[in-house]
């Protein structure tokens, strides 16, 4: 496998990235899918982690999710395209799951990851979006409590059915809709962060900044230390002293 080379140039992480990573395997003639790749990337030395990108919700069945638990190298950050909490919305949009489909994603991933920061886009203003529509949306992101979702809101693009489509949404819903998920996400993402403070956590750094630097965890969180010590590309054990903004503030220790 062309991958094994990365594991003499001292990368740490992988990230598995495409338009559909879901749909790996499907033109080949041999039965392989996406997790019989993370099986063999597990296997190879030095590379400490393996990163998803954006994963369509129907992938996560219990099996998929059985056989990756299984893989140490995983992180446990899942960002799932969600683009509406309502299935009157999604069908408009010609998305091929529903709901209920996602929220099963959902379990079966924090069956296996429980503290797992899952992530998701969401499209407001789409045409037809009624009141009721965006308020079963607001619900159901309430419930699911996404780490983090990214709200875009709809514009028109020429040569689209969603272009012609009636019931176009006034600019001034649009705003106010996305300000009500943007505060839902930020609080969700405070929550989630201050659960943190007074752990001990590791971080790949990345990025510095004079005498501070950042880095990730496994789930995606950023997390910042001041140090003049020479520690990008490397992972260190970092103790949570409090957050700000997105991100985490830390100092590094031992375990």
């Amino acid at each position: 496998m062309k991958l094994k080379k990365y594991q003499r140039s001292g990368i740490k992480e992988i990230v598995i990235t495409g338009i559909h990573i879901a749909s790996y395997g499907k033109d080949f003639k041999e039965n392989i899918g996406l997790i019989d790749l993370l099986e063999e990337i597990n296997k190879i030395e030095n590379i400490k982690r393996i990163r998803l990108s954006s994963l369509e919700p129907v992938i996560i069945t219990n099996e998929f999710i059985q056989r990756l638990s299984k893989l140490e190298k995983i992180c446990d950050h899942f960002h799932l395209s969600l683009q509406s909490g309502c299935n009157d919305t999604l069908k408009r949009m010609n998305r091929r799951y529903t709901t209920q489909e996602f929220e099963q994603s959902v379990k079966e991933i924090r069956k296996y990851y429980p503290n797992a920061a899952i992530t998701t886009d969401i499209i407001v203003g789409f045409p037809g979006e009624s009141e009721e529509e965006f308020e079963i949306t607001y619900n159901f992101l309430s419930k699911i409590k996404f780490y983090k979702m990214h709200i875009f809101k709809y514009s028109k693009r020429k040569g689209t059915k969603a272009a012609i489509m009636e019931g176009q949404i006034n600019n001034n819903i649009k705003e106010q809709r996305s300000a009500k998920l943007i505060d839902l996400s930020n609080t969700n993402q405070k929550e989630y962060n201050s659960q943190y403070i007074g752990k001990k956590i590791e971080v790949l750094f990345e990025e510095r900044n004079n005498n501070y630097i950042k880095g990730h965890t496994t789930n995606y969180i950023v997390v910042e230390v001041e140090t003049k010590e020479p520690i990008e590309g490397l992972i260190k054990n970092v103790e949570i002293i409090g957050f700000e903004d997105e991100k985490l503030i830390g100092k590094l220790c031992d375990m």
